[in-house]
């Protein structure tokens, strides 16, 4: 049907608080105009402090649920957040094989904003022989990108950023956005990376305080412009623009870190028109 959304199948974990994981990315890209398809990868025991527990759901759940779906509806990206097993990464990989002409957007998220830890060294691994060779847009921070690259010990801190981009590409990455959060700079800075290097860089107001599904709201967001029709530069501008938005207008409801506001358009229009 012609009055139909735009689709897209993410495949995250649970996150109670809302402010990150599945809830994050459901309400991104609806914000965006499309309907999202939602496969439950973990549950987690989390609020906007920090997470503390995650269960995985099993494999063969994690791949009936997507593909129950996708034989039932077009679906225009992918977008996948964590994962929660080596076994659910083989799983999913072995799915989205099957549509290599959708757009797979891969948010690596290796650690809370806490720095509790959700991807070890197994599942760094499969997702780097698995889904990389499988994936459209990376959106590493510059923290994950060096895990990620395989690069370890004290002179990580001293590789130049285009040589870790350099090399995840070479692992199978389409493109890679760095993203400049964790950098110790005045301005964000994030940059997207292609076969031929440097593509576009982006720089943004760094904001006060710290936010809880900050990367989960800018992958999903780089999946729904992508799944709006945008070209690669166009859709990683707009979502950074987007995204930066959401951060702007953030709220904190807990004790922990600030979520971004992902429907700060309709509260603004709300105060128009009051």
């Amino acid at each position: 049907m012609s009055d139909t959304p735009p689709i897209v199948l993410v495949f995250a974990a649970n996150d109670p608080s809302g402010g990150a994981g599945i809830q994050a990315d459901i309400l991104t890209l609806a914000s965006m105009g499309c309907h999202p398809l939602a496969v439950i990868t973990g549950l987690t025991v989390q609020d906007t402090i920090g997470v503390e527990a995650v269960l995985p759901i099993e494999a063969e759940w994690v791949a009936d649920q997507a593909r129950c779906v996708l034989e039932d509806m077009p679906v225009a990206a992918f977008k996948l957040g964590v994962l929660g097993s080596v076994e659910n990464i083989a799983a999913i990989a072995e799915v989205v094989c099957d549509y290599p002409d959708i757009p797979l957007v891969l948010d690596p998220v290796l650690a809370s904003g806490r720095g509790d830890e959700l991807a070890g060294d197994e599942i760094i691994a499969a997702m780097r022989e698995l889904l990389f060779p499988q994936t459209t847009i990376l959106t590493p921070n510059v923290v994950e990108a060096r895990r990620l690259a395989q690069i370890d010990g004290e002179e990580a801190d001293e590789i130049d950023q285009r040589v870790l981009a350099q090399r995840i590409v070479q692992l199978g990455c389409e493109y890679v956005l760095v993203t400049g959060t964790h950098a110790n700079t005045p301005k964000v800075i994030n940059t997207l990376y292609g076969q031929d290097g440097v593509v576009r860089t982006d720089s943004w107001e760094r904001l006060a305080g710290s936010y809880h599904g900050s990367g989960c709201t800018l992958a999903a967001a780089v999946a729904a412009t992508l799944a709006n029709g945008l070209s690669v530069e166009e859709a990683v501008h707009d979502a950074q623009e987007y995204t930066w938005q959401t951060l702007k207008q953030g709220f904190r409801p807990g004790m922990g870190q600030h979520i971004p506001d992902r429907l700060f358009w309709a509260r603004e229009a709300d105060e128009r028109d009051e």
